[in-house]
């Protein structure tokens, strides 16, 4: 699992993340998760890794990356839903930037490439998922990040230490919400921080 270069929030050596949010304190210093929301894919002894949940990748659009991936939306015999033309494309983290992930509701499933993580979210990392959407047979909710954030084995756990990452359960409402530039605040809110407060705390010894 390659690593990126983050400081963590207090955590002890055996709890476990995957299926929760991973909140960067104001004081993080690294600008790829500042302000940051990172729904947790997996997490054990061999490392771990997530999506960035609020990042939009402003540099492509939907129609864009299709193109790429030989889906075209303007060849007839691709039958394009307005569904996958405005999904929202998100930078899910500097690893791997070119790879794409879909992480979407479990209405979606396939045997042979679809994860299921917990409280009805699934990642999908096959063009299949995406044909499935242009097609009108997709998950009902769904965003797509290019690349993850990922840690090696034991790496977040002292990041975690270093107080640098919060983190609560995470909810289908937050994950799929197109609002991207409220979702922080949401998250913290979720434990009850005032992100006001939080940056007025910080500035403090």
């Amino acid at each position: 699992m390659k690593a990126s270069r983050q400081t963590g929030q207090t955590g002890g050596p055996d709890i476990k993340l995957e299926g929760q949010l991973l909140i960067a304190m104001p004081a993080m210093t690294d600008r790829r998760f500042q302000r940051s929301v990172i729904y947790m894919c997996a997490h054990s002894p061999e490392g771990a890794m997530g999506l960035i949940i609020n990042q939009r990748a402003n540099h492509i659009t939907a129609p864009d990356l299709l193109e790429r991936l030989g889906i075209s939306s303007r060849n007839p015999d691709d039958e394009i839903t307005s569904e996958v033309l405005s999904l929202s494309i998100q930078v899910g983290g500097p690893v791997e930037t070119g790879r794409g992930f879909v992480l979407h509701s479990s209405d979606y499933f396939s045997e042979d490439s679809t994860l299921a993580i917990e409280q009805g979210v699934c990642l999908t990392a096959t063009i299949d998922i995406l044909k499935a959407i242009a097609q009108g047979r997709g998950p009902a909710r769904a965003l797509l990040a290019l690349g993850y954030a990922g840690w090696s084995p034991g790496q977040l756990e002292i990041e975690m230490q270093a107080n640098g990452w919060l983190h609560c359960p995470a909810d289908p409402e937050l994950i799929f919400d197109e609002d991207l530039e409220n979702k922080y605040s949401r998250a913290l809110a979720k434990m009850g921080i005032d992100l006001s407060h939080l940056v007025s705390d910080a500035g403090h010894a």
